[in-house]
């Protein structure tokens, strides 16, 4: 499962430079051309990582920033800002506005691939992990075996990726939307029910007859693993 990162940026040269060389790196990139698409799609897209130009048509990207943080969706996602403004005071306007970097114009390519990956290990260790761990459930990126209370636990690879997101997302609440476009991808269309197939499959796999259920069903939102009423 790739890195999602949402680019707002209303350059179009720069859009398409940066999406080419973040493919390259393996990330998965969504566009928008303009401050309320981005907003839109950082809430229905879940991504791991923003980058937010700060000047932008309709909202600028503090504004954005601001409402980024406001949102509790969104609150947690890192923000790296991008932006012809070097100024120190510029900067920290930046940062206290809630960005996690800045990163000025021009830039590296280079630079900017290292800059996120540094923002996802210090904000999101789980997306760099070797190993992920939830109680008594261990799953191994390298390998990809996951065990629990060490045993074994088979898992489809659905299951698996449905496994990962969840354990690199402790506690947030999921809608089957945004576990398509997480798990399955935003641009492979598969009906919203399917994530429910999977989730039964997936619950009986690291459960059993015995073993707590971790994955929590919240009514008209989705699913989260967490320990609220695991039983």
């Amino acid at each position: 499962m790739k890195t999602k990162i949402l680019l707002i940026e209303d350059d179009e040269n720069i859009s398409e430079l940066v999406k080419y060389n973040l493919t390259r790196a393996e990330f998965s990139v969504i566009t928008a051309a303009d401050g309320e698409e981005g907003l839109l799609l950082a809430t229905e897209e879940s991504p791991d990582l923003i980058l937010l130009d700060w000047m932008l048509p309709n909202l600028s990207g503090l504004e954005i920033c601001r409402r980024l943080r406001r949102n509790n969706s969104t609150a947690h996602t890192p923000i790296l800002m991008l932006t012809a403004r070097a100024d120190e005071p510029d900067r920290i306007r930046g940062l206290e506005t809630g960005a996690d970097d800045y990163i000025t114009k021009p830039f590296s390519p280079k630079e900017l691939v290292a800059r996120i990956q540094a923002v996802l290990r210090r904000v999101r260790p789980a997306l760099a992990a070797e190993q992920l761990r939830f109680k008594d459930i261990i799953l191994d990126n390298v390998s990809h075996q996951v065990t629990r209370a060490e045993k074994p636990v088979h898992l489809g690879p659905t299951e698996y990726r449905l496994l990962r997101h969840f354990m690199e997302n402790p506690g947030r609440v999921f809608s089957r939307e945004q576990l398509l476009d997480s798990v399955w991808g935003y641009d492979v269309y598969v009906e919203p029910r399917t994530v429910d197939v999977h989730i039964r499959r997936l619950r009986k796999a690291i459960n059993g007859d015995t073993l707590p259920d971790y994955i929590r069903t919240v009514r008209s939102a989705g699913y989260a693993l967490d320990t609220t009423n695991a039983i």
